[in-house]
């Protein structure tokens, strides 16, 4: 079975991290922007980490038979910076990039006034482009975050079919699924969700335009987050094949096939 990771940071992994995924059936991966654990300071340095991403990890990528995608945009963590217009200005030129398919992930972290500015912006950099939307969803006050989130998207009147809110859990999975956006489920141990809980949250809402992803980084995560997503699906005895292929496969490729970049075959 061919399985896409929708969300990871290549960036921080090793390549025995992509051999494993390649090993494990990951056949794409899609990598948005996300803060590397410091602010960075110049415009420039947000520009040599979009061109690591789509040069180097798509070329460390395809070592491995992996087809890499990325995903340019200014993390919420660093959109109070001084310089968050310029680097959002800053982005217009990567977003026309060959393995470009989309603005991400975007959002809110702490809930301020800059945030919710910077993602507006980015919001209407995307509609205009009719590209896909990663949002990231705060660590804290997640539910506050995620109605506040689902009140910009519909106040800038963007394509909520385009979109995947990430990061739900057990206590604002309801409220996601009450729009037409997607849903993200991120199984990432220490701050997030358990491979059981995700499961758990598939059995009880369905598999329809739920995307999971493991949205590994320099933190305690795994790059093998939807292999095991997969295996903990089918040792339940709970969901036919099918269900558990769209979740590997068809759910992830039918988001990302908005974008004419994303050239991954069915």
């Amino acid at each position: 079975m061919r399985i896409i990771e929708p969300h990871i940071h290549t960036v921080s992994r090793t390549t025995d991290d992509y051999h494993n995924m390649s090993v494990s059936g990951i056949v794409a991966c899609v990598e948005p922007s996300f803060w590397a654990g410091i602010d960075k300071r110049a415009v420039a340095s947000f520009e040599d980490y979009w061109e690591q991403m789509i040069s180097h990890e798509t070329r460390r990528a395809l070592e491995y038979g992996i087809r890499h995608y990325v995903m340019i945009g200014l993390n919420p963590k660093e959109a109070r910076s001084t310089i968050a217009r310029h680097v959002i200005g800053a982005m217009e030129g990567y977003l026309e990039r060959e393995r470009v398919v989309g603005v991400g992930e975007i959002g809110l972290d702490l809930i301020t006034r800059e945030e919710e500015e910077a993602f507006r912006l980015q919001l209407r950099m995307a509609e205009e482009r009719s590209m896909p939307v990663v949002v990231h969803s705060p660590h804290h006050d997640k539910k506050k975050g995620i109605e506040r989130i689902i009140s910009i998207i519909k106040e800038e009147d963007v394509d909520e079919e385009r979109i995947v809110i990430d990061h739900n859990t057990e206590e604002t999975i309801e409220l996601t699924l009450s729009t037409n956006c997607w849903a993200g489920l991120t199984v990432y141990y220490a701050t997030k969700l358990s491979a059981e809980r995700a499961v758990d949250m598939l059995e009880r809402h369905g598999t329809r335009k739920m995307i999971v992803n493991g949205s590994a980084d320099w933190g305690y995560s795994d790059p093998l987050a939807v292999p095991k997503v997969c295996m903990q699906m089918r040792k339940s005895g709970l969901f036919p094949e099918s269900e558990i292929e769209r979740i590997a496969f068809r759910n992830p490729f039918e988001f990302f096939s908005r974008s004419p970049r994303f050239d991954l075959k069915a």
